[in-house]
């Protein structure tokens, strides 16, 4: 099983200056340490969920793009882009930038977005959640054609597009992995069956989840798809340090189902140190479960 880090705190002591610096040596540290993936938010204003919202947030590509050029070989991506903030036709350009100087390493994330208080705040349109997930079809299908040799026209009930050119290509063969994020079981995994190479899930509850890749499952088979092509990924809401035998123990239960990447977030002051404790005390204990 693989480890990934999905870094959502920017409230960091140092302040704004001291952001920057943390944030790549937490990434560099994960990199060393043997970890997959690093992911950051896709947000305007940090998620009242979690903090206030006048907390730090960084706009998620731009920051990707830092950390391209400050490590070499770990994945890199949003969990997930919220499809109303970004035209298709620019996101689809946006990671395609991020693959080819990453030298294809970039991810697109997506998810049918939801905070609607910082798209109030900054004026950005959000529609109905039907139309949101209508978007994001179109959106996934935008992308897709994008990175195809299919440069012509896209018409669709929201986008249009006159000419569908990236140049240059994705670095990634045969093109940047798509991950969808969310469990709903009428659009979201239906998404995933159709479209994703990738599904993530919270990981509250073994059960929960195992019913989720059924349902999954069953969407699979009514799009002629093989399942075991869509690699199943977990956030984990528990930080593995403060139990690590607990923590690979439950972490059997997921691998049980085929999940075969687990994300974690660094809720720490010292997010660099705690990056490098994973590669000691989990990374190689974790390699071991589902092997």
């Amino acid at each position: 099983m693989q480890l990934g880090i999905h870094f959502a705190n920017f409230t960091l002591p140092g302040g704004p200056e001291a952001i920057g610096p943390i944030l790549s040596g937490t990434a560099r540290e994960a990199e060393a340490a043997g970890c997959t993936t690093f992911t950051l938010m896709d947000h305007y204003f940090q998620m009242e969920e979690f903090a206030d919202r006048r907390e730090p947030m960084l706009e998620g590509y731009t920051a990707l793009g830092f950390l391209a050029g400050r490590t070499d070989r770990i994945r890199l991506g949003l969990m997930v882009t919220g499809v109303t903030y970004r035209h298709p036709g620019l996101l689809a350009k946006i990671v395609t930038t991020l693959d080819v100087v990453s030298e294809g390493r970039a991810q697109l994330g997506i998810g049918a977005a939801w905070y609607e208080r910082e798209h109030i705040g900054y004026g950005v349109p959000f529609p109905p959640v039907s139309e949101r997930f209508e978007r994001l079809e179109e959106t996934l299908q935008i992308c897709l054609q994008m990175w195809s040799d299919d440069d012509g026209p896209y018409e669709g009930a929201y986008y249009r597009l006159a000419e569908t050119v990236c140049s240059p290509k994705p670095v990634s063969r045969p093109r940047p992995p798509i991950l969808i994020g969310g469990s709903g079981e009428r659009k979201t995994l239906r998404l995933v069956a159709r479209y994703a190479d990738a599904c993530n899930l919270f990981a509250l509850d073994v059960g929960e989840v195992a019913h989720k890749l059924e349902v999954l499952e069953r969407h699979c088979a009514d799009e002629d798809r093989d399942p075991t092509e869509i690699q199943r990924t977990i956030l984990a809401m528990v930080d593995p340090l403060t139990d690590v035998d607990g923590f690979l123990g439950s972490m059997e239960a997921y691998a049980a189902l085929g999940v075969d990447l687990v994300e974690v977030m660094p809720l720490v002051e010292d997010p660099v140190t705690w990056a490098g404790l994973l590669g000691e005390q989990v990374v190689p204990r974790l390699a071991q479960i589902g092997s």
